[in-house]
């Protein structure tokens, strides 16, 4: 039986907090599932994980296909907008790691007015498939001398899980939060799709819209090798 889509979270919008230190919630969806069954160090940082939530209607599907659980998409967006909205509340503090200075400028000045009671702190690292231990000490220390009560990752996956998962133990905040495009759609620099193709589960559709280049084969090869994959699970066979 599938581990990895066995351990998708089944309770809502609603994590532990308080108690928490260093809660890793990452998301699975048919793309990230496929990159982890060929790629051993993203698959264990996704086991690793405190909490995986469905960000896609295809891990939902496999869900409840495989092992009956009725349970609904969460979008990292949602990740995102239930974190600072109760970060407002608490007036609280977050640490937006990843992309470039001009989005994270964007998601500052955007967050100030959409939630100006949190406290907010941003680093972006340079661009690079891999970080060496200078990059990951200049990061960590940004996020540990401001103590966040979330940090968000926004370093596309699998790169992010990635690397939340070597060093994981060396940080010090709350919540740790991978939401990887997220930060492009917050700071508007990327559109997302509209709201009613994001209800009728159709976001993906619209990326590929938007981006066929890009973005046709992560859904017009890789959904239907996702649901392969999931029937064969269903059948016994892998």
């Amino acid at each position: 039986m599938d581990k990895l889509l066995d351990r998708t979270w089944t309770g809502g919008l609603t994590f532990p907090i308080g108690v928490n230190k260093n809660l890793v919630i990452d998301t699975i969806n048919a793309h990230s599932y496929n990159v982890a069954q060929k790629d051993k160090e993203f698959y264990d940082a996704l086991m690793n994980s405190d909490i995986m939530i469905p960000d896609g209607v295809g891990a939902v599907f496999a869900s409840r296909f495989l092992f009956g659980k009725k349970i609904k998409k969460i979008a990292a967006w949602d990740l995102m907008i239930w974190e600072l909205e109760r970060l407002e509340k608490e007036a609280g503090k977050c640490f937006f790691l990843g992309s470039s200075s001009r989005v994270l400028d964007l998601i500052v000045k955007r967050a100030a007015d959409d939630y100006p009671n949190v406290n907010i702190s941003v680093f972006s690292p340079p661009y690079k498939p891999v970080f060496d231990e200078n990059d990951n000490n200049k990061m960590i220390e940004a996020v540990n001398s401001f103590r966040p009560d979330v940090l968000f990752v926004g370093m596309t996956a699998p790169k992010q899980e990635k690397w939340v998962a070597s060093v994981v133990d060396r940080l010090d905040t709350g919540h740790i939060c991978c939401i990887g495009a997220t930060f492009d759609f917050y700071a508007r620099t990327v559109e997302r799709a509209p709201e009613w193709m994001v209800r009728y589960s159709m976001e993906w559709l619209y990326r590929l819209l938007r981006e066929p280049k890009r973005m046709w084969r992560r859904y017009v090869v890789g959904n239907p090798k996702f649901l392969w994959f999931v029937f064969l699970t269903k059948l016994g066979i892998r």
